[in-house]
């Protein structure tokens, strides 16, 4: 029986994407999507916090697509299949990443509501890329 593997996450994301075209012409873009979890220990009251960064490979139409529209600080959602990479640093320490292959990306808006100097509220909704409101999302 076959597997089925969906993951989705809301992060921020890290750098501006790269996008690259294989030798057959398909665009691929990849950029880093930083995930924060935060919550209370409950035997000291410190607030804690845990931060998971996955690198996102998007590939054709959506790879251009987000080249042209997602920077740096953005919030997004991404649903895609998720798999981890070893490798090893440049110290020669052994290393591991979380890769997501997207295949939906939800623009969500600017780090801490800065819009990035665009001249609307949202400057993504002028493209009808932006998510209607985050309470949309069925989880």
């Amino acid at each position: 029986m076959a597997g089925y593997q969906n993951v989705t996450i809301v992060g921020n994301v890290g750098r501006d994407p790269e996008l690259r075209y294989l030798p057959s012409g398909v665009p691929v873009c990849s950029f880093s999507v930083a995930v924060t979890r935060r919550w209370a220990d409950k035997s000291t009251q410190e607030n804690k916090e845990k931060t998971v960064w996955f690198r996102i490979s998007a590939w054709r139409q959506l790879g251009e697509t987000c080249n042209q529209y997602v920077r740096k600080g953005m919030q997004i959602l991404v649903v895609g299949t998720v798999d981890v990479r070893a490798y090893t640093d440049n110290s020669g320490q052994p290393q591991a990443t979380l890769e997501l292959t997207a295949d939906t990306v939800q623009f969500l808006g600017q780090r801490g509501g800065d819009n990035g100097g665009g001249s609307g509220s949202n400057e993504y909704e002028q493209y009808g890329e932006a998510a209607d409101n985050i309470s949309d999302i069925p989880f």
